[in-house]
C-alpha cells in the first residue's frame, strides 16, 4: 500500500522589501541554484502569499522559490493608487532585478496570470519561463463576452456588478460608482461565508476549502486601504489583451488548466492560446479555479518537470 505524504499547509515566515515608498509582502525559500532558474509565484484577485504554501514547502527542495503578495493585496501596502496590469508587471519586474538578481520562471494563478504575462511579455529579459494556471484577461476578438474574464473575474459580486452596469447603463453605473454602494458590496463580500460560498464553486474539491484558507482571504480586508483597492476595480484601466502579449512574448510557455473551473471555458481559452502562441505546453487537471491549492502534489510535479526539461533546454 502507498502512503502518501501531506503537503504541509503552513504559511512560511516572509520580509518586506520597499518599492516606490510601499511595503511589500513576499516569502523566500529553498537554497540558491545555478542550475535551474528561480521561481516567482504570483497569486490571483483577493489571494496572497499564503495561496502558495502547500506548493512553496515542496518545491523549495529543488529549486530557490519565492512568492509575492501584489500591491494592494495580502500584506503588501494597499496605498490609494489607480490599479492596473502595468503597475503590478513593473512591481514583478523591479522585484525580478532588484531583489532576485536573475531570470526567474514567473508563475501566476488568475489575476496573477495577466501580471505574469505581462511581466514576461513585456520585460524580457527577466523571465526564463512562464506558467499560466487560470490565467485572466481578455482576448482582443471577445472584450464584450461574458466569460468571467475580467481581471476581477474572482470575486462574482463584483462580477456582477459589472455585468448589470454593462446591460442597464450609465445610471446604474453611476450608482456602483457611489463610495456607499461600493461600501456595501465590499462588506458584504468579505464575510466568512460569502468567501467560503464562493470558493466552494470554484474548487472541485470542497474538502480543499478549510477554514485557514478562508481567513486567509478574509484577513487583507480588514487592513488600512482596502477598501480603496477594491473601489478601484470599477476603474481598472485595462492593459494589453492576451493575444497582445502572447504576440510579444519569446519564453516557454506551461499553461495549467482546472477544466472544473466555472468560471472559464478551459477548452476554448486554450484553443485561443494555442491560436496566438502554438509552441506552448498545457496540461488539463481535474481541479477548479485554483489547480495549484486544490492539487498541489500534481501541480508542483508537472511545474517542477517543465521547468528541468523545457526552460533549460533554451538555456
Amino acid at each position: 500500500m502507498r502512503v502518501t505524504k501531506a503537503v504541509s499547509t503552513e504559511p512560511i515566515p516572509g520580509q518586506y522589501w520597499e518599492w516606490q515608498g510601499h511595503k511589500v509582502y513576499y516569502v523566500n525559500a529553498g537554497a540558491k541554484q545555478t542550475e535551474y532558474p528561480a521561481l516567482l509565484l504570483v497569486h490571483g484577485f483577493g489571494a496572497s502569499t499564503d495561496h502558495w504554501r502547500k506548493n512553496i514547502t515542496e518545491l523549495c527542495k529543488e529549486f530557490e522559490v519565492y512568492a509575492i503578495d501584489l500591491l494592494g493585496f495580502g500584506r503588501s501596502a494597499k496605498p490609494n493608487l489607480e490599479y492596473s496590469g502595468d503597475l503590478w508587471r513593473d512591481q514583478l519586474y523591479d522585484f525580478i532585478t532588484q531583489v532576485i538578481g536573475q531570470k526567474v520562471v514567473v508563475v501566476g494563478n488568475s489575476l496573477g496570470g495577466y501580471a505574469s504575462l505581462s511581466v514576461s511579455a513585456q520585460r524580457q529579459d527577466g523571465v526564463a519561463g512562464v506558467v499560466l494556471l487560470n490565467s485572466a484577461g481578455p482576448f482582443s476578438d471577445n472584450q464584450t463576452s461574458s466569460e468571467s474574464e475580467s481581471l476581477t473575474q474572482q470575486n462574482e459580486p463584483v462580477n456582477f456588478a459589472k455585468q448589470v452596469q454593462t446591460v442597464f447603463g450609465d445610471t446604474v453605473k453611476w450608482v456602483f460608482q457611489q463610495r456607499l454602494t461600493q461600501f456595501l458590496l465590499f462588506q458584504y463580500i468579505r464575510q466568512p461565508w460569502v468567501i467560503r460560498q464562493t470558493l466552494e464553486k470554484v474548487y472541485l474539491d470542497k474538502s480543499a476549502v478549510t477554514e485557514q484558507l478562508v481567513e486567509e482571504i478574509r484577513r487583507p480586508s480588514g487592513d488600512p486601504g482596502a477598501f480603496d483597492v477594491f473601489c478601484s476595480v470599477f476603474s481598472t484601466r485595462q492593459g494589453e489583451t492576451v493575444d497582445e502579449l502572447l504576440g510579444k512574448l519569446t519564453s516557454p510557455l506551461l499553461l495549467l488548466w482546472g477544466e472544473g473551473d466555472p468560471w472559464m471555458n478551459a477548452k476554448q481559452r486554450s484553443e485561443k492560446y494555442r491560436q496566438y502562441y502554438p509552441q506552448m505546453t498545457e496540461y488539463f487537471l481535474q481541479a477548479g479555479h485554483c489547480p495549484h491549492d486544490e492539487i498541489p502534489e500534481k501541480v508542483n510535479s508537472l511545474l517542477g518537470d517543465w521547468v528541468k526539461n523545457q526552460v533549460m533546454s533554451k538555456k
